[in-house]
């Protein structure tokens, strides 16, 4: 029974290695990569105002990740444009979805079941899209995993990387939805195929590549699929990160102690300070208290002694007067 099943599954993954992308898979790209485009604020606004620049938007979601690994890879950014077939395809796909009559045609692909069908087509040319950039990347860079995982990462995902460019097309600069500041789930899960195919292509990983093929889209096609149907945009290795973020990169400053002791001897000092400046102010309240209960002496009081004082002169050259005399 087990040796069956194993046969069955590598029918099957041999199958899906030589499973051809293009019309239909490639169609369940396009459309789902506009009709994302679509639902970006603001998106129909400019394809009244600017069919071009929407139009030249949809190209870059469609033919992001070819366009990003071609800059990296030091090649010509439009050669995905020699690709005559995809872009007139992509092209009617974004005229019907953005200017059908009655909105027909993102009305019916709208729905749930037959997004899901193209939303799992999708994630299988993820698969292709990144083994894809691995292996021309391998093709010219043997020894460097470095670089095998980007440009795969890129191929894969090239349309959420330069979201902030293709934004910028549309006349909206928001710089804070940078892809490496907060990765979505597509931009994080292309990554870890990335890392797989390139660890499978450099022998450190001991599995055949239809093989990893098989079980990478497997998990993507189910995730997505659950992601869908529940309506979660929670991803399922939000555990894990959780984890290693909290264990590697949320520990405290290695300048918290230096920090912590500079913020008490400033406490110190301003609590010593305190203390030795309030027996002067004490001091100085008391006497202006004492300043302020003295009064003076009545003004009558001073009056009768001064003119005792000068009766008593008056007597006194009065007195002299008369020996004198």
């Amino acid at each position: 029974m087990d040796v069956l099943w194993m046969l069955r599954v590598d029918e099957l993954s041999h199958a899906l290695e030589n499973l051809p992308m293009f019309p239909y898979f490639d169609v369940a790209h396009y459309v789902v990569s506009v009709m994302a485009l679509r639902e970006q604020p603001g998106a129909l606004e400019v394809s009244r105002s600017s069919p071009l620049a929407c139009w030249f938007s949809s190209m870059l979601f469609c033919f992001g990740g070819a366009v990003l690994s071609g800059i990296m890879l030091a090649e010509p950014p439009i050669a995905p444009l020699t690709n005559s077939t995809g872009i007139l395809l992509a092209s009617l796909i974004w005229y019907l979805v953005f200017y059908c009559p009655m909105d027909l045609v993102y009305s019916c692909t709208a729905r749930l079941p037959l997004r899901l069908v193209l939303s799992g087509m999708k994630e299988v040319t993820r698969t292709w899209k990144v083994l894809g950039g691995v292996t021309q990347a391998h093709g010219k860079y043997k020894d460097s995993l470095l670089v095998m995982i980007a440009i795969g990462w890129a191929k894969g995902a090239g349309g959420g990387l330069i979201s902030n460019f293709e934004q910028l097309v549309r006349g909206v600069w928001k710089p804070e939805t940078n892809e490496l500041l907060k990765m979505s789930y597509p931009t994080k899960i292309t990554l870890i195929g990335a890392v797989l195919f390139t660890l499978q292509q450099t022998g450190y990983l001991p599995l055949q590549k239809h093989h990893l093929m098989l079980l990478y889209t497997v998990f993507t096609v189910v995730n997505k699929t659950r992601m869908m149907l529940t309506g979660s945009n929670i991803s399922p290795f939000a555990g894990i990160e959780s984890v290693v973020y909290k264990t590697l990169f949320s520990g405290p400053s290695p300048y918290a102690a230096l920090t912590g002791e500079v913020h008490k001897a400033s406490i110190d000092t301003g609590v010593t300070n305190m203390k030795s400046s309030s027996p002067a102010k004490t001091k100085e309240s008391n006497g202006k208290r004492a300043a302020g209960k003295r009064t003076p002496a009545p003004a009558i009081n001073g009056q009768s002694e001064s003119l005792k004082a000068k009766e008593k002169s008056e007597n006194a050259e009065t007195k002299n007067s008369k020996k004198t005399k």
